[in-house]
């Protein structure tokens, strides 16, 4: 695997990601508790809340596993297609 190819995340921005996601969790839980409405209302905005989150997260992961699973397809039809060059460059 060539130094270029590997991609990370600085800590800086890891932070920022984890901060902005407990925030904005603690800020629906908030609001969802100061509401004034009944018990029955506060516990359905409470799963939806959470399925919401849920779905996000089940989401992000899949498009993340789906554009690495292309980017793997991709490099083994360059080296395919390289090799092919190479044995018609050769000859």
């Amino acid at each position: 695997m060539m130094i270029d190819e590997v991609q990370s995340n600085s800590q800086s921005w890891l932070f920022f990601v984890k901060a902005s996601f407990a925030i904005s969790l603690l800020a629906m839980a908030v609001g969802i508790v100061m509401i004034p409405a009944d018990l029955m209302v506060k516990g359905y905005l409470a799963i939806c809340a959470l399925f919401l989150v849920s779905s996000t997260i089940t989401m992000s992961k899949t498009l993340r596993d789906d554009h690495e699973s292309q980017r793997l397809i991709n490099k083994l039809s360059e080296a395919k297609t390289q090799q092919i060059i190479k044995e018609y460059s050769d000859a």
